[in-house]
């Protein structure tokens, strides 16, 4: 099992589709890791060798935002909006959509089960 920011990675898959398992990694920013730290797309986990372990570590952490430190920046970012009173800091405080999606008919995601309105008949 190789540990790495904190997140054991399959040994079983292939470095670039393990590396996703990271947050703050997805798959062209897996892709890039393996081109600079000179390893071949077809290698799995469990063939590295520590040094290359050791060198997707040092790559990962000196050149990319990932896992406590990223959550953390983004939970900031949505108090920021929130202390604000800003537009989409109410949004998110009434756990509506952010991004100017409909709420009359979808949504129903970000607002959870629908509720029915007390009082009215059905006709």
């Amino acid at each position: 099992m190789a540990r790495i920011a904190g997140v054991n990675i399959p040994t079983q898959k292939r470095v670039h589709i393990s590396l996703t398992y990271i947050y703050g990694i997805g798959p062209a920013k897996a892709l890039e890791i393996c081109e600079k730290c000179s390893i071949v797309e077809e290698r799995r986990v469990n063939t590295l060798t520590e040094d290359e372990v050791i060198r997707i570590r040092e790559t990962i952490s000196s050149d990319y935002q990932v896992e406590g430190d990223l959550r953390r920046d983004i939970a900031m970012n949505i108090k920021r909006l929130l202390d604000l009173g800003c537009y989409r800091g109410l949004r998110h405080r009434r756990g509506l959509p952010v991004r100017g999606q409909r709420t009359h008919t979808n949504a129903r995601t970000r607002k959870g089960k629908a509720r029915p309105i007390t009082g009215k008949k059905k006709v």
